[in-house]
């Protein structure tokens, strides 16, 4: 498995363990979980975390602090979080505009 497959299922991991946590579950409509905003706020909280490690980890490396397998694998991370975002918003719209399209 190489690094962005990698980093992509911890993503994936880390989200579904966000939306299961039981203190923050809810019923509606006979289906418990998160709510789809606080999944959505963490997710985007996860892919501005990953970045400024990305950031910290290339700045570490300019100034010679910082090995560059560190730094790949950091920006590997937040690449692959952002793009599960991207992929999920894509989702969202794409059900929006299905929902639009229904005849009334």
């Amino acid at each position: 498995m190489d690094i962005g497959a990698t980093a992509a299922t911890n993503a994936y991991m880390k989200a579904a363990q966000a939306a299961l946590k039981p203190e923050s579950s809810q019923n509606v409509g006979g289906i418990s979980g998160a709510p789809f905003g606080q999944i959505l706020d963490a997710a985007i909280s996860q892919t501005s975390g990953a970045a400024n490690q990305a950031e910290n980890a290339i700045a570490s490396a300019t100034m010679g602090n910082a090995d560059l397998v560190d730094v790949v694998t950091a920006v590997a991370a937040a690449e692959a979080t952002l793009e599960t975002v991207v992929a999920v918003r894509d989702q969202v719209i794409s059900a929006y505009q299905e929902v639009m399209r229904m005849p009334i």
